[in-house]
C-alpha cells in the first residue's frame, strides 16, 4: 500500500503489447502491478513543465553507484533534479541498460521484421504530449532482469517478477511517465508471452513541494 494516506485517482489495466502514458503531480504515486508475473515495463520520465528535461540513465546510475533499481532509488533528470523516488518495490532488482526493443533490433538480433515493439509503443504515446524519435532517451526496464557478470557479459535473463509483484513510484515533481507494456516475444523479457499490467494513481492528501 502507498506511504502515505491516498485517495485512487486512477486505476486502468494496460493490456499486452500496448504503451500508456499520464502525467503525475508531485506527491503522488504510481503503482505499477505485474498482474500475472515475468512481464517487463518499459519507461521513461519527463519533467511536465518542460519536456526537455527527462530521465537520464547515467546520471541515475552514478549517484545510485548501481546498475539496478530497487526501494530508495531516485530517477534523475539530466539538470541533476530527482523525477521519481522508488517508494516500495516486491523485486529488489530492475534494468537501466537494457534499453527498449525497436523494430530494427528485432531485425538485426532475431530476424524478425515487422513485430510490435517498445520504440513503436513509446513513440505512439509521445505523439499525444507532441514529443517523438528525438525524446527517447535510455529507458527504466521495470522487472526485467539484465545481471552483468565480471568479465562485461550481459544478457536478458528469465524475470524474477512473481504475479502481483509491484513497483511504487513518488512523483518529486509534475512529470510525464510514459511505458510500453513489452511486446517481445524473442527473448525472457516478457516471458515469450505478453500479459497485461495495472496502473494505478494515487492523489495523496498530503501536500509536498518539488525536491530539488
Amino acid at each position: 500500500m502507498p506511504i502515505a494516506p491516498a485517495t485512487i485517482r486512477l486505476d486502468e489495466i494496460v493490456p499486452p503489447k500496448t504503451g500508456w502514458s499520464q502525467i503525475l503531480a508531485t506527491g503522488e504515486q504510481l503503482k505499477i502491478v505485474d498482474l500475472e508475473g515475468e512481464q517487463a515495463v518499459d519507461f521513461l520520465a519527463y519533467a511536465a513543465e518542460d519536456p526537455a528535461e527527462r530521465y537520464n540513465a547515467a546520471d541515475t546510475m552514478k549517484i545510485a553507484g548501481s546498475i539496478f533499481l530497487t526501494t530508495g532509488s531516485r530517477l534523475y533528470s539530466d539538470k541533476g533534479r530527482p523525477l521519481l523516488t522508488i517508494i516500495e518495490d516486491t523485486v529488489g532488482f530492475h534494468d537501466t541498460i537494457g534499453g527498449c526493443c525497436s523494430r530494427e533490433s528485432n531485425i538485426a538480433r532475431y530476424g524478425k521484421p515487422g513485430e510490435a515493439n517498445c520504440r513503436d509503443n513509446f513513440l505512439g504515446q509521445l505523439k499525444g504530449h507532441g514529443l517523438g524519435k528525438r525524446d527517447i532517451v535510455a529507458n527504466i526496464n521495470f522487472f526485467m532482469a539484465v545481471p552483468v557478470l565480471p568479465d562485461g557479459a550481459m544478457a536478458i535473463a528469465d524475470s524474477r517478477s512473481k504475479p502481483g509483484d509491484y513497483v511504487l513510484l513518488r512523483a518529486e515533481t509534475d512529470v510525464l511517465v510514459v511505458l510500453s507494456n513489452c511486446p517481445q516475444m524473442f527473448n525472457p523479457a516478457a516471458g515469450y508471452k505478453p500479459t497485461p499490467i495495472r496502473c494505478v494513481i494515487y492523489s495523496t492528501n498530503e501536500k509536498k513541494e518539488a525536491v530539488r
